[in-house]
């Protein structure tokens, strides 16, 4: 299935209605982000050997998904910063805190797509622009279409997974700590993930 029109350098490939899959027009509409089936999560290298783990428990964000021009698909999400878990709660404490996300002042971080682009068969690319700290950069996340199902509640649902690297000090986290034998305590490199489950409004 194809979500969003593919483009080149130079022109975009004309979509009709007879080249729209019927399954992907019946999945055109608008759709809000089920958090209790989603997560946005991250992962970080700590003091150089090993890997931290962490997600955001409460977000909230909306697709726009157009079967018949999917190019006019969008997405939107607002995901709340003082809800970041890495399982250990000192570590979080200091997350939120002024030497990194600030969530008293900067208590949001948010994504606006302003273009998609198929990369081929199921997976895509969604570009828009990240927030943090009140610092906008654009941001480019790889996504794989998992699928539409309508639930045992009769809710009709998509899903994607997905992924992207930032380098967080672009945002403004700069913290850091030097290591005796060498390097930082927290590396610049972040990736992002993303699990979402969204579901179809009603007509």
């Amino acid at each position: 299935m194809a979500l969003f029109n593919r483009k080149n350098n130079d022109t975009a490939t004309a979509v009709t209605t007879t080249d729209v899959d019927p399954a992907l027009a019946a999945l055109t509409g608008d759709y809000t982000i089920d958090p209790a089936h989603s997560s946005i999560g991250f992962t970080v290298r700590h003091a150089m050997v090993t890997n931290v783990r962490g997600s955001f428990g409460e977000h909230e964000g909306s697709l726009k998904l157009n079967g018949s021009d999917p190019a006019a698909s969008a997405a939107s999400i607002d995901v709340k910063i003082a809800s970041v878990d890495t399982g250990i709660a000192d570590r979080d404490a200091h997350l939120v805190s002024g030497d990194f996300f600030d969530a008293e002042k900067f208590p949001l971080m948010t994504f606006r797509s302003t273009s998609a682009e198929q990369l081929g068969g199921d997976k895509y690319r969604v570009t828009g622009d990240l927030t943090i700290k009140d610092v906008s950069r654009p941001l480019s996340i790889d996504l794989e279409f998992n699928g539409s199902a309508t639930d045992v509640y009769g809710n009709e649902r998509v899903g994607f997974e997905g992924s992207a690297e930032i380098l967080r000090s672009d945002w403004g986290l700069t913290w850091n700590a030097a290591l005796e034998t060498g390097g930082v305590m927290v590396s610049d490199k972040v990736k992002l993930n993303f699990d979402i489950s969204a579901i179809k409004a009603a007509a």
